[in-house]
């Protein structure tokens, strides 16, 4: 079978306006017991299309839609049909797919769409795709690339595969949000043809001056089945910006190419080398950090605080008393950007649930629960693998130990602090003593921890590094070499 590169429909006619509708049309051939047929996919940018307000003050849009299969001039197949956006309170993208069984053979596509509530605004796709799935050789089905899919048990509705639900991707580009390429494939025949196990590839190939380089692959083996469908997955959150395209091979067990398939896409990643972003470049009103409210800059800011490089304290502090909205949005998210290229606003997310959730827990009522000694520590270095807590014990106000088993930051193990209460008052723990590199080191923190009592010291045996005797009622130093 001659091998196709199949991708998204080029757009052939220009736009008979300055917002002509923006729809994404692709499609990809699958086979079946029943023959042929094609998947075809529209996607709807809600900025070029009308939508109009309905009597309950929702809004809805209406596109018509005419297929055309045409072989020779002479149509074949023939579809026109309404398609109404979901109800919403405001504009939405919006998807549609159809399927079309077919006879195997070479068509011309054509697809025409026209907006119900603006006339004018229409457009046209045109592309040739082949249906040919020969019952004597391994073939493959089109590569869908996938904007997401989950398990369903939704027997109704047309998105729903072998038990997946998949949205496919619109536009075959990758924004730099995304990290993740997906794509489902079918693999026919391998049970007739082959009857022993094969090797399925896929790999991510730059395209870049007429060439192409490999910039990732991945090898799996597959039992021979009528139908063997590929649902697979990518990294590609360190793929700079620039033209690709997916290669999905199957070879048998003397390693010789049965069948490959082939699909362009695009990645725009512009935040991949973030150092060298000007920040000049960056629109942010168009950014996660224009939604935040003076009041949530301020609150992000202080509760980054653990995560600032030390050059960048003392600007935050003044961006913080100046009120510089303006360089407080800017700041956040060229850290955010520099931290997580792929999406900031992802990462930027993840870390204030995790901040959000340290104030509640060590919150004292007079700062920040992050503002405290534990959170700020909670914070930089992660939750601790073990902590002990002791309030009751009468020879030392309430302390706590925390150990770490592993400690990246400066490559050590089985790091402690030690934290405790002098003042008694609820929550304010500070940090007394630590074994990590660059924090508190105290060496006499026993003797300041048990410094209201008495020595009592009576008996070498039992007298510990710093002079402190260890008792029933001194387990701090047993709890820190134990721990």
């Amino acid at each position: 079978m001659k091998n196709l590169i199949w991708s998204c429909l080029a757009v052939l006619l220009s736009a008979t306006s300055s917002r002509a509708i923006d729809a994404s049309i692709s499609y990809a051939a699958f086979n079946s017991p029943q023959g042929g047929y094609v998947e075809l996919y529209l996607h709807f940018a809600r900025q070029t299309v009308e939508f109009v307000t309905l009597p309950d003050s929702s809004v809805q849009a209406n596109i018509e839609v005419i297929i055309l299969f045409q072989q020779n001039a002479e149509i074949i197949k023939y579809d026109k049909y309404n398609l109404a956006s979901p109800f919403g309170v405001k504009p939405l993208d919006f998807i549609d797919m159809k399927r079309y069984a077919l006879p195997e053979g070479t068509y011309e596509l054509v697809v025409a769409v026209s907006d119900l509530n603006r006339a004018e605004n229409a457009n046209e796709y045109k592309t040739n795709i082949q249906i040919l799935f020969p019952k004597d050789k391994v073939v493959q089905s089109d590569l869908t690339l996938l904007a997401s899919f989950e398990r369903s048990e939704e027997a109704d509705n047309i998105f729903v595969k072998n038990g997946i639900l998949m949205e496919p991707l619109p536009f075959n580009f990758y924004g730099r949000n995304a990290s993740v390429l997906s794509f489902y494939n079918e693999i026919y025949h391998t049970d007739q043809v082959l009857g022993d196990d094969f090797t399925v590839s896929y790999a991510i190939e730059l395209l870049e001056n007429g060439s192409t380089q490999t910039q990732a692959i991945r090898h799996t083996r597959q039992h021979p089945a009528s139908v063997v469908p590929i649902l697979a997955q990518m990294d590609i959150s360190k793929l700079p910006s620039g033209n690709y395209q997916l290669k999905v091979e199957v070879r048998n067990r003397q390693k010789e190419l049965l069948t490959n398939r082939i699909i362009f896409f695009q990645r725009s990643n512009p935040y991949l080398q973030a150092e060298e972003v000007l920040l000049s470049d960056v629109k942010i009103e168009q950014e996660f950090v224009q939604k935040l409210t003076p009041e949530q800059l301020e609150y992000s800011l202080r509760a980054m605080t653990p995560k600032l490089p030390q050059r960048d304290v003392e600007l935050v502090n003044y961006l913080l008393k100046s009120d510089s909205i303006a360089g407080q949005r800017l700041y956040l998210f060229s850290f955010w950007a520099k931290e997580s290229p792929t999406n900031p606003e992802f990462a930027y997310s993840k870390y204030m649930e995790v901040a959000e959730a340290v104030d509640q827990l060590y919150n004292s009522g007079f700062r920040h629960g992050f503002e405290s000694d534990r959170g700020y520590i909670y914070l930089k270095y992660g939750q601790p693998d073990d902590t002990e807590m002791r309030d009751q014990e009468p020879s030392s106000p309430p302390y706590e130990i925390w150990t770490y088993y592993e400690f990246p930051a400066t490559r050590q193990n089985n790091v402690k602090f030690v934290f405790y209460n002098p003042s008694l008052a609820p929550g304010d723990f500070q940090l007394l003593h630590s074994t990590a590199i660059g924090e508190v080191n105290n060496p006499q923190w026993q003797r300041q921890l048990y410094r209201s009592a008495p020595d009592e010291i009576n008996s070498s045996d039992f007298i510990g590094e710093d002079g402190m005797q260890d008792n029933f009622n001194r387990n701090a130093g047993r709890i820190f070499k134990d721990n």
